[in-house]
């Protein structure tokens, strides 16, 4: 009941902010996070270059004894990604929240 009320007296007050449009903020903080993470990407892959991880590929069980094997993968990012991360990210920011 107090949410109903809250609302009508929130829709009440703003009566330029339709139902429609409250959605869309909604979906505009959306792009903004959206384009403001790959802009953090893109930075960061210009500025490292590249990222290892380690990844287990083989494994035997013999008895009590445990057997592993584990490989470090490097991976190389690309100029060209790191950058067009960055603009396609700041493409969300610009026009994300403009329509048609």
């Amino acid at each position: 009941m107090r949410e109903k009320v809250a609302r009508d007296t929130f829709v009440r007050r703003m009566p330029n902010l339709a139902p429609k449009q409250l959605s869309d903020t909604k979906n505009m903080s959306a792009l903004k996070i959206a384009g403001i993470a790959l802009i953090a990407a893109g930075i960061l892959g210009l500025v490292y270059g590249s990222f290892s991880y380690t990844k287990e590929t083989h494994e035997a069980k013999i008895g009590p004894i445990e057997l592993s094997v584990k490989d470090k993968q490097t991976v190389n990012v690309p100029v060209g990604a790191g950058v067009g991360a960055i603009v396609i990210g700041g493409a969300l920011l610009v026009f994300g929240g403009k329509k048609g």
